[in-house]
């Protein structure tokens, strides 16, 4: 079992940055997978980035390549969404999730456990 809590979401204008944190409980942190989806108001959960356990592999939507980067410090038991030059279409809900069970990263259904969120709102 592991609880997440996401943090250091807010309120940005167009071109901006912002440095999503994920805590994580537990002491098995660094055996999970972790993942960053998002859900805008009215849209499906759509999945954002993902790291491996290792940090050694990276997954990205194509929306946000190139100017997001998912990282992870095991020792802190912590994962990181850099979002460099947002915009508003970025604007949405932010959760972070973990996978025990090596599905796919790019699927939500596969993740097990489930931050509450944090909400990123872009301006124009």
């Amino acid at each position: 079992q592991v609880q997440l809590v996401e943090s250091g979401g807010g309120l940005v204008q167009a071109g901006d940055s912002l440095r999503l944190s994920c805590a994580a409980s537990g002491r098995t942190f660094s055996r999970y997978a972790m993942g960053w989806f998002r859900q805008a108001p009215g849209k499906k959960r759509e999945f954002v980035a993902a790291i491996s356990w290792s940090g050694g592999s990276t997954y990205y939507a194509d929306s946000v390549k190139g100017r997001f980067t998912i990282s992870r410090d095991n020792a802190k038991n912590t994962v990181y969404l850099q979002m460099n030059s947002l915009k508003p279409e970025d604007t949405a809900v932010y959760y972070c999730a973990a996978d025990e069970s090596s599905g796919d990263r790019y699927r939500d259904r596969d993740y097990d456990y489930w931050g509450q969120g944090t909400q990123v709102t872009v301006s124009s």
